[in-house]
């Protein structure tokens, strides 16, 4: 059907609505460090201490807020392991793994349009290439020992 078709004028300016699915994915996901424990959780799961460890920018109250938060949208799941101690941990769910595909291109997309420039259009000496949503351990994010605790 053409804008025509559909109500437009061809003289009348085209307006094109956005999806209200696809703004409330791209509010949820563009949340502050929702990507990054979305990132570290595409590698398996993790109990909290070691999300927080991975991301270790991240402050253990935003963190709780966020996992809340994903596991109330049904993207982040959340298991209890009896203990003793009781253990709990975090792993994507079928929806969340779905995400995956949409991360790894925006990470793609990340690395061709957002790496630090110089001045002269040159990448900066240095810079990382890398983004959280890489593959590779980034030089800030903390190693997750075996051992860690919750």
């Amino acid at each position: 059907m053409s804008y025509e078709q559909a109500g437009g004028s061809a003289s009348s300016p085209r307006v094109n609505s956005c999806c209200p699915h696809y703004h409330e994915a791209v509010e949820l996901v563009g949340r502050r460090w929702t990507g990054a424990i979305l990132r570290v959780l595409m590698d398996g799961p993790l109990r909290f201490s070691e999300v927080g460890q991975s991301v270790p920018e991240l402050s253990d109250r935003l963190l709780s807020e966020r996992m809340k938060e994903l596991e109330g949208r049904g993207i982040v799941q959340r298991t209890v392991i009896p203990g003793p101690p009781v253990r709990v941990q975090y792993s994507l769910s079928t929806m969340g793994r779905d995400l995956e595909p949409a991360l790894s291109e925006l990470h793609r997309w990340a690395n061709e349009w957002l790496k630090p420039q110089a001045p002269d259009g040159e990448p900066t000496p240095g810079a990382l290439s890398e983004s959280p949503l890489s593959e590779s351990p980034q030089p800030h994010v903390a190693a997750i020992p075996v051992s860690a605790g919750v």
